[in-house]
């Protein structure tokens, strides 16, 4: 698998491409130590790592993840170790790991910011409450990208608060004349207050998912579309925007990615 110029092949493609292309990246393993941290809104804590650890770092697409390495219940720390091929190999059994979207990543300031959704009983979420700043944080990856063009006419994201990170940084990232809009739905209001650059051309709704219940897919589905050449970027839990599968299919370019499933830990889509 070519894992070479990754920036320039992820550029080329926003720039002139077609559909959706994994690029791959040299997949490194480093320490990173934590910075700073915010909380963005009452349910999402911004963890800021930096340091050496970060020259070299990969990030060219606005849904690239990493996966944070937690220690076992002893306290022991099993890290990946990078190979020949460019990849990593993981010890068995895997270690405790959870995925994050790169929400920023600034090379020249060697500074990586994660949004983390705090909820009751998550190991990423009992992480992201209680690090301080000085701690290391063990970070694998990207892995790659799946590149989508940016000479699309129009995008529609629909998103739940899981990917709010990746459609906010596709926000401040993507061309200044983007045409797009973006649906947002998050289990608590005050989730709205989250920052989004403000951009014209570009509508967001929030919605409050209610008794458990989304109404994504249906308000993507009643959108009213121009007549233009339109992508589709849908991110959250699984079965919330399976409906825009089959919507989508023949009507819109796509990329779809169950960032979660409800009673299932660490989901693999």
């Amino acid at each position: 698998m070519d894992r070479s110029n990754p920036r320039e092949r992820v550029a080329a493609h926003h720039r002139e491409g077609e559909g959706v292309v994994r690029v791959p990246y040299p997949i490194g393993f480093r320490t990173t130590t934590v910075l700073r941290t915010e909380c963005v809104t009452p349910n999402i804590i911004r963890v800021t790592v930096g340091g050496p650890g970060l020259d070299g770092f990969h990030s060219y697409q606005a849904d690239d993840h990493v996966r944070i390495v937690f220690p076992d219940p002893d306290g022991t720390l099993r890290h990946p170790v990078p190979n020949e091929e460019q990849m990593l190999d993981w010890p068995k059994p895997f270690p405790t790991t959870r995925k994050y979207t790169v929400r920023r990543y600034d090379a020249a300031a060697r500074e990586m910011d994660i949004d983390a959704v705090v909820h009751e009983g998550g190991v990423g979420s009992a992480w992201a409450s209680s690090v301080a700043v000085g701690d290391m944080v063990a970070v694998a990856g990207p892995p790659g990208a799946k590149s989508f063009p940016h000479n699309y006419g129009h995008y529609v994201f629909a998103v739940d608060t899981t990917a709010l990170p990746a459609a906010a940084r596709w926000l401040e990232e993507s061309p200044s004349d983007v045409s797009a809009h973006v649906v947002i739905e998050t289990d608590d209001a005050a989730d709205h207050a989250y920052p989004l650059a403000s951009r014209e051309g570009v509508s967001v709704t929030w919605l409050v998912r209610s008794d458990a219940r989304s109404s994504l897919a249906e308000t993507v589905q009643g959108l009213e579309l121009p007549d233009t050449r339109t992508f589709l970027f849908a991110a959250g839990e699984s079965d919330d925007i399976k409906p825009l599968r089959a919507w989508s299919k023949g009507r819109l370019d796509s990329l779809f990615t169950g960032y979660w499933k409800r009673g299932v830990a660490d989901l693999e889509d």
